[in-house]
């Protein structure tokens, strides 16, 4: 799929100066929800026309900011629907009816089994691991995470994921101009497996840091027996 959808980035880019904020932000939501929409086709080309200077304003350090926080905002908003849905649709229609919504059962019982197990250091750590990224929110929305915790650390690792999608684009533009898109797309996915592990490691840290400041801070709140 990532393949086809690179085929088509040619057609949107023309519009990268006008119109191009926006279409980051919808297909970032698209993304983030429970339609599957590689991130990758996005952000990638998004850090691309910013280092051309085809994008708002042409200033490569503006462009790219701005292409970071509206996407990191669409990825929250897509989150938000993933969040919602499960709230008030409930685990029994969900598991029922998710199927009709590319959201099979086994996929939505692992989002779960993990949220379970990490808590809400989940909503963090998933939006950097493939293949749960956006479906961690679904488990959140059924356990009634608190909103303000769930957008915190839902828009931690989307803002991080953006920015090294982002940061690729840029490199791979400042590189070469006359790159297509399906070898541009291609090539930033290969620069991150071949330094995922980086990414994986610096998830890890953050999450043993987190894990060991909440029982500290369980700890301290729990009353002393007499």
């Amino acid at each position: 799929m990532t393949e086809t959808l690179a085929s088509h980035i040619a057609y949107f880019a023309q519009f990268a100066h006008v119109w191009g904020l926006l279409l980051i932000f919808i297909f970032m939501t698209i993304e983030s929800s429970f339609i599957p929409f590689p991130s990758e086709v996005v952000m990638i080309p998004a850090g691309f026309l910013a280092a051309r200077g085809e994008m708002l304003t042409g200033n490569v350090w503006i462009d790219c900011i701005l292409a970071i926080v509206i996407g990191s905002a669409g990825s929250l908003a897509g989150a938000y629907i993933n969040y919602y849905l499960a709230l008030y649709l409930g685990r029994t229609a969900l598991h029922k009816y998710g199927k009709y919504f590319f959201l099979k059962e086994e996929t939505i019982l692992r989002a779960e089994e993990v949220f379970r197990e990490y808590g809400a250091a989940a909503t963090f750590i998933c939006r950097l691991l493939p293949a749960i990224r956006q479906l961690i929110s679904i488990p959140a929305g059924l356990s009634k995470m608190p909103l303000a915790s769930f957008t915190l650390f839902t828009g931690l690792g989307a803002g991080i994921w953006v920015v090294i999608l982002t940061a690729i684009g840029a490199w791979l533009g400042h590189l070469s101009g006359d790159m297509d898109y399906p070898t541009l797309i291609n090539k930033g996915k290969q620069l991150i497996s071949d330094h995922y592990i980086w990414i994986i490691a610096a998830v890890v840290v953050f999450g043993a840091v987190y894990l060991f400041i909440h029982k500290r801070v369980m700890k301290l709140n729990t009353p002393k027996e007499d």
